[in-house]
């Protein structure tokens, strides 16, 4: 098509096989919009569009995605309010023919299989490296590691106990991520063989992979709350806004489908990758100044020492 329709906080630029939005950096831009910057959505990604009321004279153009396609919208399971809604588009009422028109091409351009779920990720996730501060530490990804580093105030005594965690891709199955815009949000990470116990709504997580040599994937006992979770950084009031823990969520949702999805022998080579000495060593320190303040026993410094110098 070639066109560019601009809205209130968006423009979609309509191309032969895709929908370019590009979000405004405007103040009265939600956070999340203006950090995604723009998004490019294959025709193949879509479902239906429409067209409806608004509020205060305006009229909202929607892109319907299909169930599966963007690691966004599945990662956020449902929780985003209408504002935040990246494939949403308001105009004033006066140009209501104008996105009839519009809406009426990119209808045209849907295929066949629009109501079908995906069965792979079709709009890019946002890239790493990525990094945002929670409550209780901060969360980091450079496309093939999530780390998280705790902060003096704010972890629970658990959390400073495990130390510093650092998770390859390979060993996680999904994430969770509960909105900040409500109470007790957090991203957790779900990795393989890990139990259901606290599971909240929002989030996703994909079929353990692996296990042990009877084929029955090892249960691993996780806390029932967040904050007790190394695995996991709570919000809090105030902190870990959407607009930096979603779009960190489906980058680590994209990355751990692409890795269940790899051939096995690549998979099993990148899962053979040993730990790096450095991180392990650093996190030794950090254990054995938690052993002199008196935070950790003799008994809980012995064996998370062995632990990590076996990961080497």
């Amino acid at each position: 098509m070639g066109d560019v329709l601009a809205g209130i906080h968006a423009t979609w630029e309509f191309d032969a096989d895709s929908v370019l939005i590009r979000y405004e950096r405007g103040i009265r831009t939600p956070r999340l919009l203006q950090s995604l910057r723009e998004r490019r959505v294959p025709h193949a990604a879509l479902s239906s569009v429409t067209l409806t009321p608004g509020r205060r004279g305006t009229v909202v153009l929607r892109a319907v995605p299909r169930p599966g396609a963007d690691p966004l919208l599945e990662a956020a399971a449902g929780q985003l309010k209408d504002g935040c809604d990246p494939y949403r588009l308001v105009l004033p009422a006066a140009r209501e023919t104008l996105a009839e028109y519009y809406a009426d091409e990119l209808r045209a351009c849907i295929g066949a299989d629009a109501g079908e779920p995906a069965d792979r990720f079709l709009v890019a996730a946002p890239e790493a490296p990525m990094q945002f501060k929670a409550y209780d530490g901060r969360a980091g990804f450079d496309g093939e590691r999530i780390s998280f580093r705790w902060f003096w105030t704010g972890a629970s005594s658990e959390k400073w106990k495990a130390g510093d965690q650092t998770f390859p891709v390979t060993d996680l199955c999904g994430v969770e991520w509960r909105s900040p815009e409500g109470l007790e949000g957090y991203l957790r990470l779900l990795p393989k063989g890990a139990d259901a116990v606290g599971h909240a709504s929002g989030g996703l997580a994909g079929p353990a992979t692996g296990g042990t040599a009877t084929g029955v994937q090892p249960v691993i006992p996780r806390p029932a709350r967040a904050d007790q979770d190394p695995a996991a950084v709570i919000f809090g009031l105030g902190y870990g806004p959407v607009h930096e823990s979603l779009p960190f969520a489906a980058a680590v949702l994209e990355s751990v489908r692409r890795k269940q999805s790899a051939p096995p022998a690549a998979a099993s080579l990148t899962a053979a990758a040993r730990r790096d000495p450095a991180d392990i060593a650093e996190r030794i320190h950090h254990l054995g100044e938690l052993h002199r303040a008196g935070l950790v026993t003799d008994e809980e410094f012995s064996a998370k020492k062995a632990q990590l110098l076996a990961e080497l």
